[in-house]
């Protein structure tokens, strides 16, 4: 194969994925059918295109099955350079070992990745497959994401902990261990139900086992497949996965040749900072071993570029990491926002960020501070998330102080005015949909005990049960206060250092204080008290010195009009003296004076950098295992919030926590303890002070749900359990009988006749499917010609149970061809007519909450 780029087929730059097959040493295309399955004996190159704010994120990944050959392995790493160089090195590109997947190429497989024996080399291709000689076993592993792996047809194959599915073409037999989480036999469930669908176009029949006492017809199919159970099946197996110590323990080394050998230097550990990446040079970032990141400089040579992927194997071989460990080869100027996150300020070139903020290299300048119309937070919730606000920040405050451990109300007239030595719970009500929402912020003081700070938490706690359970939490630490925080106060924001707002004062006050002012309106204006002295000044801002004569309203070469204006309105409230306003360098000597003396201050213009870098991430949370675990969901929507977890999501300036519904004590209690843990092992060396707010299912505000695309608040009440799924199956009671022949499953000659199916979950495929059954075929079911008009249609005696959509638009009950059910008369059309005229497919519709289902009916005629 020649090293160029003649070798390579048709590349469409189009958004979304497309993968390849290595077969003869060439690209070959895979079906779109088939995606998500992978042949143990091939590698496969996979290309991802999604749309972002800066333009598109290319992703370009190569998979090696664990039987593959060196040869297709060499030929797959070499297309990946070859498409690289065609797509100008905008690719991040990635080595992917079977079973050892990043996240982000799980991330496209939403219902699973399956594994299959074989290859090209053994005559297995990507076909269709005759699912009437299927039969094979499953092991179903993950939560978030799922690989399924053929394995042996063997009681043996099995263990407690994992879900496995027993496929015999038209039946598919989902067996659960007994120590199966909900979320893993959920996501067993939908692997089972994508098979039907997409590799049977919904002609096989689902049956689950949660229970074997309960399911005694499905376990006589399995027996009969089997064998009989001998022995005790195996203990579950722990999943293997990296701890956040691990993944925090990052260190840059820099990679080059000397005498022919290859050098590797370590030059840094965490936290990383941007300026150790030179563009002539190329860099290896190794993760604690649980992921190689590759960096080639602009000015790089093309050998370096080239031996990018080598020089990572090589390396790993050198430190004895696992073969299988994921690497990340990423280009100077199209990094990744995985690699980026490592960092502790990644900026941007010429990048526009969010409302207007720009970074220009070489220049300082100061940031203003955008003003946004708040009446555009419900419209665009994105901008809710962005500009960090639950609201327009109108609803009512009530502020209470922590004193001997419990809540003391304040006086409303101060309120708005914080002291270091305490801690206060604020809680702020709001209307949204009629109906009030609350947000119970906890400030903790800088110099408050350790007992205020407990007692400020378990009050909220029970603050939080007199509402019924419904607040967001935010944990706020002194001088980290969140944008809404500020905006709920209208300007009125004073944080002093030390002391206590209590009656009995233990400390007179100082007569001369000094306070830094930055705000440009109501919405994000906060005057912080800092050391009076000299060195605490800045040219960018405003500042207010107190005597016990006069209040110095002293205003920096670099403020603006409207950051006078905010700051007049605070000088109000910090002093009842005089107001003297002067401008820097005309200070008069009193002023010098009551700071002790003239002292150097930061007087350059403020260049405010803008951590531009961040894209928010999603994780499941998990400590029981004794050290604190994280998987995370990348591509993350409103789905990967699972009711029986608790996530994180993490957005640079805040922590949020979501608790769902039927997540266990444990998991909640240590919630907050997992996110200071989270901060305190993040390889970017993060504030600990950063915001952890607390929100719970169902009760989510708008800067939480902006962060998700196409937020559906209806979910709650419209999503379904598991529970709910299973049942969704089909009618147990009113399949009265379904014959399974044997010969179809090449078992034996007999016919299992199963009757009385109340114990166990066997349920057919998804409605609209249930009528393509032929049966004049010897080698098929013989369905009941009937069914239950509260699960599924009834069958038409033509077999075919579709008809066409004038039979059944707009026709009442008495019009409608016998047999339809007329609560769900689309399930009779075809489905070239029921895309035509819901423009989706039977399967996107039945997914949509039954609201809207019905609201689509409705307009169709279809009611």
């Amino acid at each position: 194969m020649t090293d160029g780029d003649t070798n390579l087929p048709t590349i469409e730059r189009k958004l979304g994925l497309q993968i390849w097959g290595i077969e003869n040493m060439k690209m070959v295309p895979v079906p779109e059918k088939a995606y998500g399955t992978f042949f143990e004996g091939d590698c496969y190159i996979v290309l991802h295109i999604k749309r972002t704010s800066r333009g598109s994120a290319v992703d370009l990944h190569y998979w090696i099955g664990k039987d593959s050959s060196q040869d297709e392995q060499g030929a797959a790493a070499l297309y990946v350079t070859q498409l690289d160089n065609a797509l100008r090195g905008n690719p991040v590109q990635h080595r992917e070992v079977q079973g050892h997947e990043s996240e982000t190429f799980q991330s496209y497989f939403r219902n699973g990745i399956i594994y299959k024996k074989g290859g090209v080399a053994s005559g297995f291709k990507h076909v269709e497959t005759n699912m009437y000689n299927i039969k094979r076993l499953l092991h179903v592993k993950g939560k978030k994401h799922v690989s399924a792996t053929e394995v042996a047809l063997s009681w043996d194959s099995f263990n407690k902990g994992d879900v496995f599915l027993l496929d015999l073409g038209k039946v598919l037999i989902q067996w659960n261990g007994p120590s199966c989480s909900i979320a893993e036999k959920s996501r067993g469930l939908a692997l089972a139900r994508s098979i039907r669908d997409s590799e049977r176009g919904g002609r096989a029949q689902i049956g689950i086992i949660d229970n074997e006492k309960d399911s005694p017809d499905l376990m006589q199919i399995m027996k009969m497949v089997l064998g009989e159970r001998r022995g005790e099946l195996r203990d579950a197996i722990p999943d293997a996965k990296a701890d956040e110590l691990q993944k925090a323990n990052v260190r840059l080394y820099h990679v080059y040749e000397k005498d022919n050998d290859l050098v590797v230097q370590e030059i840094a550990t965490r936290p990383l900072t941007q300026d150790l990446l030179q563009h002539e040079d190329c860099y290896i970032l190794d993760q604690g071993g649980f992921k190689i990141y590759v960096w080639r400089g602009k000015a790089s040579s093309v050998e370096e570029k080239k031996a990018a992927f080598t020089r990572a194997v090589g390396f790993i071989q050198a430190k004895g990491y696992p073969s299988s460990t994921n690497i990340e080869v990423i280009n100077d100027g199209a990094e990744s926002a995985m690699f980026k996150q490592l960092f502790q300020k990644w900026t941007e070139k010429d990048e526009t960020q969010g409302l207007g903020k720009v970074y220009t290299t070489g220049k300082i300048a100061k940031v203003e501070q955008v003003k946004f119309d708040t009446t555009q937070l419900h419209a665009r919730p994105e901008l809710a998330a962005e500009q960090r606000m639950v609201d327009d920040a109108s609803g009512e405050i009530e502020v209470w102080r922590i004193e001997d451990l419990q809540m003391q109300p304040v006086n409303p007239k101060t309120y708005g005015q914080f002291y270091g030595g305490d801690c206060y719970l604020v809680l702020y009500t709001y209307l949204r949909l009629g109906r009030p929402h609350y947000v119970l912020y906890m400030w903790q003081g800088r110099h408050a005990s350790v007992d205020e700070i407990t007692a400020c938490a378990l009050n909220a706690i029970e603050l939080d049960k007199k509402h019924g359970d419904e607040a967001v939490q935010v944990r706020v630490t002194m001088g980290k206060e969140p944008t809404h925080f500020l905006a709920i106060f209208k300007g009125k924001l004073i944080i002093y250092e030390g002391g206590t707002s209590r009656a009995q004062k233990s400390m007179p006050e100082p007569a001369i204080r000094l306070f830094q002012v930055r705000g440009t309106d109501e919405m994000n204006t906060k005057a912080t008290e800092v050391p009076a002295r000299a060195s605490s000044l800045n040219s960018n801002d405003v500042f207010l010195l107190t005597t016990n004569q006069v209040c110095y309203l002293w205003c920096g070469k670099g403020c603006s009009g409207d950051e006078r204006e905010m700051a007049k309105m605070v000088a109000d409230i910090v002093s009842k003296r005089d107001k003297q306003t002067i401008l820097e360098g005309q200070e008069p000597a009193e002023f010098w004076e009551a700071l002790g003396g003239k002292a150097p201050y930061a007087s350059e213009k403020r260049f405010q950098e803008q951590v531009t870098h961040y894209q928010p991430r999603l994780f499941e949370c998990s400590n029981q295992t004794g050290r604190f675990i994280m998987t995370e969901v990348v591509g993350f929507c409103q789905e990967d919030l699972d009711e029986d977890d608790v996530m994180l999501l993490d957005t640079w300036e805040e922590i949020f926590l979501w608790v769902g519904k039927a997540s266990n004590t444990y998991e909640r209690n240590e919630a907050v303890a997992s996110a200071k843990e989270y901060l305190k092992t993040h390889p970017a060396g993060r504030d600990l002070a950063t915001p952890i707010i607390l929100v719970k299912q169902g009760y989510e505000p708008l800067n939480f749900t902006g962060w998700f695309n196409a937020w559906d608040p209806y979910k709650w009440s419209d999503g379904k359990s598991y529970e709910e799924m299973k049942n969704s199956l089909g009618d147990l009671s009113a399949i009265s009988e379904i014959k399974v022949d044997l010969n179809n499953i090449s078992l034996n000659k007999k016919t299992l006749s199963m009757t009385s199916l109340s114990g166990s979950s066997m349920a057919s495929g998804s409605p609209e499917y249930k009528s393509h059954f032929n049966h004049s075929d010897s080698n098929s079911y013989s369905n009941s010609s009937n069914y239950n008009s509260n699960s599924s249609p009834s069958l038409v005696p033509n077999g075919e149970g579709v008809y066409s959509r004038e039979v059944l638009m707009n026709k009442t009950v008495d019009e409608l061809p016998e047999g339809v059910d007329p609560t769900k008369k689309e399930y009779y059309l075809s489905d070239a007519d029921f895309h035509d005229i819901f423009g989706k497919s039977k399967d996107e519709f039945y997914q949509m909450p039954k609201w809207k289902q019905q609201n689509e009916k409705k307009q169709c005629g279809l009611f």
